[in-house]
């Protein structure tokens, strides 16, 4: 028995050294093969050998960088627009200031107490800031009225920090415009380059330089959206023709700053926005330059200006009113919907609505005169005459209104104008 057991372990230790040196051999050929395990093989001939031999060449596969022939374009035109940007704003900016106001709150006695309030500080003042531009070298600084309505104190702030105070020389509630006269002399004022607001096109570069929410000197660019809005100032019945809409940001803050063009030359004094929320919406509104043009000089030198004035209020006559009214097909004009007591228009003879009546829910005021030209200038619509009492009258003059009358009937009247109620 226990030669059995020695002879069976004899046959497995000679088994187990045969089958060790049998994978053993297997691992040598495997390794001494021509294979050769790569990413990528292809047979190359050897370029240097006469005798075809061929040599294996291993291409690892890179990620592809994806080359666009335009990039170079494409930076030079940023580039060319981050440099007209900054052109604007550098040429602008000596000419920008932010101005700071201090107005007292209705109830205090003159020395900033108010003694008869209990509980309330004796600097009881309300605070507020605007921007403007540099009109001129004598120190005479532009904002819109409404920055500088009621203040006591008024400083203007320049961008190199210089900070001055600053008296309102006049203001003009129908434009919404203000003239500061800086009360220190200052040496090297930049006065600001004009532009003209009638060559402004929609699509245009708009850029708007202030103070949005005490941030000064913050420019914001976007486009000409509109042009030839008519806003009414917020203290004042009387409108704004030719106003400039712009997309570029305009906040809290900006009221007074310039709306510049691509050349940095200022086209309109931000004034106004159009939001639910007070912050900008996307519709930004602008007094144009050439209305301050004419009323700036005045304010200078009286403190205040006088537009001419007809002395009716009016709309539009389009083709439902002009059906309505049986005037014939295609009449446009100012609608005359009522004449002001003792008013030029009253003098003239002009007659105004004398009925109204709804149709499909909206109401329309009938009867009365269409003014349809004036001094041989074709009037549309209220815009239209807005637009050329503005630009071409003065206090005084004469003009002749072409009127149909509301039997259809033309009539050529002259009317002296007169100077608008304050």
């Amino acid at each position: 028995m226990d030669r059995l057991k020695t002879l069976r372990r004899k046959s497995f230790k000679t088994r187990l050294i045969l089958g060790t040196l049998g994978l053993l051999f297997f691992v040598i050929a495997a390794c001494g093969g021509d294979a050769t395990a790569t990413l990528e093989t292809t047979a190359q001939t050897n370029p240097a050998s006469t005798s075809g031999t061929t040599t294996s060449v291993t291409e690892r596969t890179k990620p592809e960088v994806q080359v666009f022939t335009g990039d170079a374009e494409a930076d030079k035109l940023v580039a060319a627009q981050e440099t007209v940007m900054n052109r604007i704003f550098q040429k602008a900016l000596p000419s920008v200031v932010n101005i700071q106001v201090i107005q007292e709150l209705e109830g205090n006695d003159g020395t900033g107490q108010f003694p008869n309030i209990p509980g309330v500080p004796d600097d009881f003042l309300k605070r507020g800031e605007g921007s403007g531009f540099v009109w001129d070298e004598k120190g005479r600084i532009i904002t819109n009225q409404h920055v500088v309505d009621g203040a006591e104190t008024v400083m203007v702030i320049f961008a190199d920090r210089t900070q001055v105070l600053a008296k309102v020389l006049g203001g003009d509630t129908d434009s919404d415009l203000a003239v500061l006269e800086l009360m220190e002399p200052i040496e090297g004022l930049v006065p600001i380059d004009l532009g003209d607001s009638n060559d402004v096109l929609v699509g245009q570069l708009a850029v708007a330089i202030g103070a949005p929410f005490g941030q000064s000197f913050t420019m914001t660019s976007g486009i000409v959206s509109a042009v030839g809005r008519t806003i009414r100032s917020s203290s004042s019945q009387f409108t704004v023709p030719e106003v400039i809409q712009t997309d570029a940001p305009i906040n809290p803050g900006n009221s007074g700053g310039p709306l510049l063009d691509r050349l940095g030359r200022v086209v309109g004094i931000n004034t106004q926005i159009i939001s639910r929320s007070g912050s900008s919406a996307g519709i930004g509104l602008a007094v144009p330059i050439n209305i301050a043009k004419k009323v700036v000089p005045a304010l200078i030198d009286d403190g205040k200006y006088e537009y001419s004035w007809l002395g009716i209020s009016g709309g539009p006559v389009g083709s439902d009113v002009a059906e309505l009214m049986g005037l014939p097909k295609g009449t446009r004009g100012t609608l005359v919907i009522g004449v002001g007591r003792d008013s030029p228009a009253d003098h003239g003879g002009l007659t105004g609505s004398d009925r109204t009546e709804v149709v499909n829910g909206i109401q329309y005021a009938l009867g009365g005169d269409v003014i349809t030209g004036i001094n041989g200038s074709a009037i549309r619509d209220m815009t239209d005459l807005i637009v050329y009492l503005t630009n071409n009258t003065r206090p005084g003059d004469e003009v002749m209104l072409e009127v149909m009358h509301g039997d259809g009937s033309l009539e050529q009247i002259p009317v002296v104008l007169g100077t608008r109620p304050e």
